[in-house]
């Protein structure tokens, strides 16, 4: 974990990954917000829900919270899902190429994978899931070389400088 996370070798082959991940978000969600006809989730949920992940041996359902929650929740509200799944995927690819909070990218990239795996598509994105647990384990260093080298230290300093002029708590003396 040191090595992943402090050395510059590793920081480089996290970019390639990291650039690779990005990409593959960044275009997919581009090619659902530029697409001729808009991009509709409804198809993708009553799929889901019609043909749910069932268990081989007792036909139970193996994520029957999911499937509840795609019920009742997303489907009812599939407008503000057709806006953030592109804008979702688009944003998370844009942060993971450049390097702009790189953590926080990665983690709402794995989330998305989860959960499209959740619904039974595997596709790319176990691999997407493994890469972006690397890249978040990495934490700072898989944004070293991006902007996250800059970001984060002028983050850090606008949390902790208000912090830091804070009076010193007076100490009752007995």
């Amino acid at each position: 974990m040191k090595w992943i996370r402090e050395n510059k070798y590793a920081a480089l082959l996290l970019t390639l990954i990291r650039l690779y991940v990005g990409w593959r978000w960044m275009t997919s969600g581009w090619g659902k917000l530029t697409a001729a006809k808009s991009f509709d989730a409804s198809g993708f949920i009553k799929g889901a829900i019609a043909k749910p992940v069932l268990d081989s041996a007792t036909n139970d359902l193996i994520y029957p919270n999911y499937v509840a929650f795609l019920k009742h929740v997303a489907l009812p509200n599939v407008q503000m899902f057709n806006l953030f799944v592109p804008w979702g995927e688009f944003l998370v690819g844009v942060g993971l190429i450049l390097g702009c909070l790189t953590t926080t990218s990665a983690f709402f990239g794995i989330l998305m994978n989860f959960i499209y795996m959740f619904a039974g598509s595997v596709s790319v994105n176990p691999w997407m899931v493994l890469f972006g647990f690397i890249i978040l384990a990495a934490g700072a260093n898989a944004g070293k070389f991006g902007a996250d080298y800059v970001m984060l230290s002028r983050l850090r300093k606008l949390f902790t400088q208000p912090f830091q002029k804070l009076p010193e708590p007076h100490r009752l003396n007995r």
